[in-house]
């Protein structure tokens, strides 16, 4: 695998100056053990007495520009713990049952839904630490930006720009702790994220808000081509057309025939 040349700050530049999220961009690493949480992180439980789920961990970080630990001794959310091995597949997970009636007709349907979602290994990892890119001192191994629609479509085409073609991203409403994470790291490809019900609820997510997310190995090709769209044209804000000729009412014209000079 090519050598990422770029540092999270230098990464963070070219985010706020191409994209200009309105909350800090994120670095995401999974660590396995207690020991390898950074010492300036802070821990839901010890420093603010909580239960935290990951998207809510995600939510401070972004919102309060702090380092957060999300562990399995301080994780709120049974679904994530599952997903990201904090916890044990259990029987009532994988047949359905937690999906079914919110989010399936029956147990059945929310069976399939369970199986497609992306997951650790039970065990693997300890805690989720995010941060903001601009004041981690780690090496992420997802960086997770929100924004608006258009924010997000400028992402993808910067994503684009070396190799062409289409992103394809699944969604499904719901665990979009795992799309963003799990998933990335997984397929080591870029994703774009729909913010999930639990999210708009426990981190705060706001109706307009969606996210982009991709593995930190592919951190120079994007900066490459943020820059390079930006070179071709594609800008944001986005730039509107404004070179045109106005049509003001009947009432306002008329005006024009009382101006001097004006025989008409």
């Amino acid at each position: 695998m090519t050598q990422t040349t770029t540092s999270p700050q230098s990464l963070n530049e070219a985010i706020e100056k191409h994209i200009r999220p309105d909350t800090f961009p994120l670095g995401i690493k999974m660590v396995e053990r207690e020991a390898d949480i950074p010492e300036k992180a802070k821990r839901p439980g010890r420093d603010m007495q909580i239960d935290s789920a990951l998207c809510q961990g995600m939510g401070i970080a972004r919102h309060y520009g702090w380092t957060i630990a999300v562990s399995r001794a301080d994780i709120s959310c049974p679904i994530g713990a599952t997903l990201f091995g904090l916890q044990p597949k259990v029987e009532h997970f994988t047949q359905g049952h937690c999906c079914a009636g919110m989010y399936t007709k029956d147990a059945a349907a929310g069976a399939k839904t369970e199986a497609a979602a992306p997951c650790f290994d039970f065990g693997k990892y300890y805690a989720m630490v995010t941060g903001p890119l601009s004041r981690i001192d780690f090496e992420p191994d997802v960086v997770l930006t929100f924004g608006n629609a258009a924010q997000v479509m400028r992402m993808v085409t910067g994503a684009l720009w070396e190799s062409g073609g289409y992103i394809h991203s699944k969604f499904s409403g719901r665990t979009d702790c795992a799309d963003e994470v799990i998933e990335t790291m997984q397929t080591g490809k870029p994703q774009v994220i729909l913010p999930c019900y639990g999210d708009r609820i426990f981190a705060q997510t706001q109706d307009h808000e969606m996210a982009f997310s991709f593995p930190w190995s592919f951190a120079d090709t994007l900066v490459e081509g943020l820059e390079g769209t930006h070179k071709g044209g594609v800008r944001y804000p986005i730039p509107q057309y404004l070179k045109y000729s106005g049509k003001f009412p009947p009432s306002y014209e008329e005006l024009r025939k009382y101006w001097p000079g004006n025989d008409s």
